[in-house]
């Protein structure tokens, strides 16, 4: 093999050194050193110098035999499914909804969608809070006002199951900009000639979307299920800050809160590395098919 062909095909491998090297800099040390953590007894003494003991398997053996470990993934499991396949449902359909309106209300939608997408967490989260306040919120008031008395006062956040409706609500507010624009790229390499014959064809708008368009945007729309899975596993901001403005924490923790609240609100770092090695585990688990199948689509 000449050194000038050699190089053309090492070539694209050198361009993904880089990316490797900050990968490892950046991932190596912190997984690592989660890792080596869990097999220790690390609590406040720890943080003031004191050598932390091993205790080998003891973390992962608590958290496998604890029950509300196993309550925290179930809920947490049910939470990122629903909202991960809402997100994509709805982001979708606003996909093809910018692909059929004219220029002036697609720009404004797009525009709308962007600064929902910018808008900093907390300050989302703070207009969201306002917007279900028991005494003054938007919410309740327009219920009221549609003839809901029971209402009045209402608190969303005191029940798990309304918890949980209105931390949906704001993550999939949240998810859907980046779906719908993600999408919406995907459905303008589909072929318009294709579409118009298959219209002529006598094809109706749910078999063209079904044959024509979906396998076209497939390995996209696959690429943000996998990205939206693991999000909404791991999601955590928008827990905790519904949890200290009246949530109950014990009735809504998700993987994200529950990790903190033993690590940081009972000092056990050990195992609250443990359960984060477990978090990656099940994130591994959740996504691998959508990995295998990405893997099947990629050109050899």
């Amino acid at each position: 093999m000449s050194s000038t062909r050699l190089r053309r095909k090492a070539g694209p491998y050198a361009l993904l050194v880089p990316a490797i090297l900050v990968l490892v800099v950046g991932m190596a040390y912190p997984l690592g050193r989660q890792l080596v953590l869990s097999f220790h007894e690390f609590g406040r003494a720890q943080q003031f110098g004191q050598p932390a003991p091993w205790v080998g398997l003891d973390n992962y053996r608590e958290l496998v035999t604890d029950r509300t470990m196993w309550t925290v993934i179930a809920r947490s499991l049910a939470f990122c499914l629903v909202n991960a396949s809402i997100t994509m449902v709805v982001g979708i359909l606003v996909a093809l909804l910018m692909k059929r309106v004219a220029t002036a209300p697609r720009l404004i939608l797009q525009v709308s969608m962007l600064l929902a997408w910018a808008m900093p967490v907390i300050a989302a989260m703070t207009a969201w809070q306002w917007l279900f306040d028991t005494r003054y919120g938007l919410v309740n008031w327009s219920l009221r006002k549609l003839g809901f008395a029971s209402f009045d006062g209402h608190n969303w956040l005191i029940d798990p199951l309304s918890f949980f409706f209105v931390a949906s609500v704001i993550i999939i507010w949240m998810s859907v900009p980046f779906v719908a624009f993600t999408a919406y790229a995907a459905l303008t390499q589909v072929s318009d000639e294709t579409i118009e014959a298959s219209h002529l064809d006598g094809a109706t708008a749910i078999q063209r979307f079904r044959h024509i368009v979906y396998p076209t945007i497939k390995p996209v729309l696959t690429i943000v299920m996998l990205l939206q899975l693991v999000w909404d596993l791991r999601v955590f901001a928008q827990i905790n800050f519904l949890q200290n403005v009246g949530g109950t924490p014990s009735e809504t923790h998700l993987l994200g809160t529950y990790i903190y609240s033993i690590g940081i609100g009972q000092n056990d770092y050990g195992s609250a590395s443990a359960m984060a090695m477990f978090v990656l585990v099940l994130t591994l688990a959740l996504t691998f098919r959508y990995v295998r199948s990405l893997l099947k689509e990629e050109p050899r």
